[in-house]
């Protein structure tokens, strides 16, 4: 089950994204709907049959988002989650030959266009979650297991 956590930064990414869609993009669309629809036939009509379609796919994103909205809890950092991986952490791990990768733990609904988020739900966040630093991480993945070294822990403030 996903946990329906997510940070102050990406719930205001996530309604800038719903804002745009809804005040910009959609109205736009439906004006390009309306004006080949004008036109006449529509059965052969690539602008009309294109715009329709992507005026489905930004109803469905802007229903998925206003009940995502609804449902996602707000994760503020507080000073207690200092010294320990938490939800919202940046965490810079390193494994034993030597590769290092800085990542954040965060929700779900955050991860995507990033490739230094990774989900709370995911196999590394689990392993890495209230660990310290100097703390080794074992994740345990479908294929696999690796020792992971926290080597620093920091949080936007």
């Amino acid at each position: 089950m996903k946990t329906l956590w997510i940070t102050p930064e990406g719930l205001e990414k996530l309604k800038a994204e719903l804002d745009h869609l809804w005040k910009v993009e959609r109205p736009e669309t439906t004006q390009k709907v309306a004006w080949a629809a004008s036109l006449g036939d529509r059965s052969e009509n690539a602008d009309y049959t294109y715009n329709k379609k992507r005026l489905r796919e930004i109803d469905r994103r802007v229903h998925y988002l206003r009940k995502m909205l609804d449902n996602l809890k707000v994760i503020p950092y507080t000073p207690f989650q200092e010294g320990k991986v938490m939800f919202g952490a940046w965490v810079e791990v390193e494994n034993a030959k030597g590769h290092k990768i800085r990542i954040r733990i965060v929700g779900g609904e955050e991860i995507f266009e990033r490739r230094d988020y990774i989900s709370v739900d995911s196999p590394m966040a689990q392993a890495l979650l209230k660990k310290e630093v100097g703390d080794e991480a074992i994740v345990q993945t479908p294929t696999m297991q690796m020792a992971w070294k926290i080597r620093k822990i920091e949080y936007e403030k």
